[in-house]
Parts: C-alpha cells; structure tokens; sequence
C-alpha cells in the first residue's frame, strides 16, 4: 500500500519541480503554503462530517482527500510520505500513552 503514497509523491515533486499551468497541485504550490494549509483544514474538516453522517464511502472519499492534500503540503515544505511513515514505524509498537508523554517532555 505504501507504494500509492511513494508514487503519488513522486508526482508530487514533479509538479514541484515542473510547474504546469493545467495542473491542479502547481496551482496549489503556486498559491502558498497558507492556501495549501486552508485546504488541509477543509479536508479534515468534511473528513469529519463525513465520519459524523456514518457513511462509508463518504468517509473514505474524504480521507482520501485529506491525505491527497496533507500529501501537497509535506511536498511543499520538502517532506514526503516517507518521513511520515518511518514516523509510524518508529511508534509502532510503543505505547500511545508512553509516545505521547514522551513528546510533551522534549517540549518542556
């Protein structure tokens, strides 16, 4: 599975890299991270209405888009799905209580 997210980031970084006035993603690049950011927070807003009306293929539309749009952003800022998924791998199997007692001590 996550061959789709290695594949659709390479995509990713080709619009970055070779802007097209027809694509879609260049328009975002184009606009800025505050607009990529406007449609992360819309996604995961209809991501949630989606969940809260039950409806199956409503929620896996909408997470599909929400994960398309998170996708542009990590591109953006010159992340990619693979830091993300070394992230879940690297808590895989610790505990989500412990993982997040941890993050909040390196923040103090």
């Amino acid at each position: 599975m996550s061959d789709v997210l290695a594949r659709l980031g390479q995509v990713l970084e080709q619009r970055k890299q070779v802007p097209s006035e027809s694509s879609y993603v260049s328009g975002l690049y184009r606009a800025g991270l505050d607009a990529i950011l406007k449609k992360v927070g819309e996604e995961a807003t209809e991501t949630v209405l989606a969940a809260k009306n039950g409806v199956g293929t409503e929620v896996v539309r909408e997470v599909a888009d929400l994960w398309f749009h998170s996708l542009v952003m990590l591109s953006f800022l010159d992340l990619g799905p693979d830091s993300v998924l070394a992230e879940l791998d690297r808590r895989f199997g610790q505990s989500g209580l412990d993982e997040k007692a941890a993050r909040k001590k390196g923040h103090e």
